[in-house]
């Protein structure tokens, strides 16, 4: 028997139960049942929430490996005594967790967002999944056709939850893939290997999606202020607002630091950071010079206040090496003969207001592309011995002469032959009459006598071409004309013809994927065997096989309802067709041979 750690009343979704905390896993047993509902072991812990101070219902939240979503509990007892009941489960929990999250401290750890009113339990609610490996291995296709009551396709150095949960977000983002997979592997028509086949690519993409690393977004930090009823200027202020106003200006950490909560209390401090000259300061704008001779005077912000830097040089000069063609300092001494004093054309900017301006940004991305490289050397940041010429960076493969090529050889059997056969094609036939290259040539230079005479002698006629602008003005008119035509077809009909298309296309694909598949999976050990790929053709074709009917059943249905047949009939013709031709290629092969 498990030992049990601790237990308390608990609702889940709802239900009254009872949760336990064993030696082994987590389990919660509604009232009335032997048999607990939710069992989770201590490996599949990954993250741990509870609700906040005060709050009217005492809550917790458990994430899994592998799933956001994991399990929420409600604390039924009283108050007190329910919040001491959160407390000890807490305290178990985030041991496990910290424990789960020392043996897999060597994967990669995305961090946790949370979005939701309720705060992480422990620094261990950061424990990340298994890292999704966007590779396709020849592991992944073998499990994918094994047998006809194969599982779903796993990508290799996935778990079949993340494969799941992958498979869920691309039916998610494609409607129209989710529709199809509705209608033919709900319905048992296909199996869910058959359906993935051969879209492992959306699935790695996905996967390829979530692995991406996101960097800090490029929108310099200016919060506007909103107005709202009776007048009033307000601007929201969130925690993320808080943390990307001190990573951008560091001067306002330290105004923090040294007034809250000693001089001013928070709420103190952000009404008269806004109202202050060192928020306009930072505002990303010129005109925010001019409110900054309207904003009243701050004791305690006006110390934080800067010089504007609108010097000539800046007040943070770069400490690396500029590459010459692209620094625009590199022209300053190329007017000797005009003394020392800088190129005009070289300074920062003539509007001296606009340097200041132009500088935060330039701070602002470089401090974008730090956090993007991270902690490199310098020397890991650029290029420094690149072994080629300084201009080279700057040619331009276009301009260059290009360097003659000597072909590939092709190689031939029986040559002799070929060139025999073009000899004897060759030669003239001798009822055509012998032409002359010299008289060919004084009768072309003939033609061109008085050409600029003759050419302004010429007079088009205006048939041709007449008949060409009505061609073209029919063609845009009928264009038009559909496109404001009403769709007299209606909405359910419509609906039928779409699935039955998508189906019928999703069959088409599943047999010529069977009849020929992917080069890569012929030679691949565990792929599926030519009896299988057989058996998958006769199933897929009689699918097909009765596509017929059903278009011939869309047919009836649009005279019924007063539709002419034949615009049903144009529009599923290229279905038909791509049917017959399946169903053609698939009698041949099968057809007996007679002796």
């Amino acid at each position: 028997m498990p030992t049990t750690v601790c237990t308390a009343k608990a609702s889940c979704k709802k239900l009254p139960g009872l949760l336990e905390l064993t030696d082994t896993h987590l389990q919660w047993t509604p009232d009335g049942k032997k048999a607990p509902t939710i069992r989770v072991a201590y490996g599949d812990a990954a993250s741990l929430f509870c609700s906040k101070e005060g709050a009217a219902l005492v809550r917790l939240k458990l994430s899994l490996v592998g799933d956001d979503t994991g399990h929420n509990f409600t604390f039924t007892s009283p108050p007190a005594i329910a919040i001491a009941e959160r407390e000890k489960f807490k305290q178990e929990l985030t041991t496990i967790i910290a424990r789960n999250k020392s043996a897999l401290g060597s994967l990669p750890k995305p961090p946790v967002v949370v979005s939701q009113p309720i705060t992480p339990a422990a620094a261990a609610a950061n424990t990340p999944r298994p890292t999704l490996t966007p590779v396709r291995t020849a592991d992944s296709r073998a499990a994918s056709v094994a047998d006809d009551r194969r599982a779903t396709p796993v990508i290799a150095g996935n778990d079949p939850a993340s494969e799941f949960r992958l498979r869920k977000k691309v039916l998610l983002s494609d409607p129209e893939l989710g529709v199809l997979h509705r209608e033919l592997v709900m319905t048992g028509q296909i199996t869910e290997a058959e359906f993935w086949e051969g879209r492992e690519h959306l699935i790695l993409a996905e996967a390829a999606f979530e692995n991406q690393k996101k960097g800090k977004p490029g929108q310099l930090v200016d919060p506007r202020p909103e107005a709202v009823e009776g007048g009033e200027i307000k601007i929201r202020i969130t925690p993320q607002l808080v943390h990307d106003i001190f990573d951008e200006y560091p001067i306002v950490a330290r105004a923090y630091s040294e007034n809250v909560p000693n001089n001013l209390t928070e709420e103190q401090f952000w009404k008269r950071y806004f109202q202050s000259k060192l928020f306009n300061a930072h505002r990303a704008s010129i005109r925010s010079s001019a409110a900054q001779h309207v904003v009243k005077e701050d004791p305690i912000f006006d110390k934080y206040l800067e010089r504007d830097d609108d010097e000539l040089e800046p007040r943070r000069p770069r400490n690396e090496q500029v590459e010459t063609f692209v620094d625009l300092a590199a022209t300053n001494e190329d007017h000797e003969e005009t003394g020392n004093e800088k190129d005009i054309t070289m300074r920062a900017g003539r509007q001296k207001a606009a340097l200041p301006l132009i500088r935060k940004f330039n701070e602002h991305s470089e401090r974008l592309l730090n956090a993007a490289l991270g902690e490199l050397p310098p020397t890991k940041r650029r290029k420094t011995d690149t072994g080629e010429e300084a201009y080279s960076q700057i040619e331009i493969e276009d301009l260059r002469d290009p360097e003659a090529s000597d072909g590939i050889l092709l190689e031939m059997q029986d040559r002799q032959r070929y060139f025999e056969g073009r000899m004897t094609n060759g030669n003239q036939d001798p009822s055509q009459p012998k032409l002359d290259p010299v008289a060919v040539m004084q009768a072309a230079k003939a033609s061109l006598v008085n050409w600029d005479t003759r050419l302004s002698q010429l007079k088009i006629e205006r048939k041709q071409g007449d008949a060409a602008l009505i061609a073209m003005t029919q063609n845009v008119m009928s264009r038009l004309d559909v496109r404001s035509k009403r769709n007299e077809i209606p909405d359910g009909l419509f609906r039928q013809m779409t699935t039955c298309q998508t189906a019928a296309n999703e069959f088409l694909r599943q047999f010529w994927l069977s009849v020929y598949p992917p080069a890569g999976d012929l030679r691949t050990a565990g792929t599926s065997t030519p009896a299988q790929r057989a058996a998958k053709t006769a199933k897929m074709i009689g699918y097909i096989s009765k596509t017929p009917e059903k278009v011939h059943a869309l047919v009836q249905t649009a005279q019924h309802s007063g539709i002419d047949p034949s615009r049903i009939e144009i529009a599923m013709r290229p279905v038909l067709q791509a049917s017959e031709q399946a169903m053609a290629f698939y009698r041949s092969k099968n057809m007996p041979k007679q002796k």
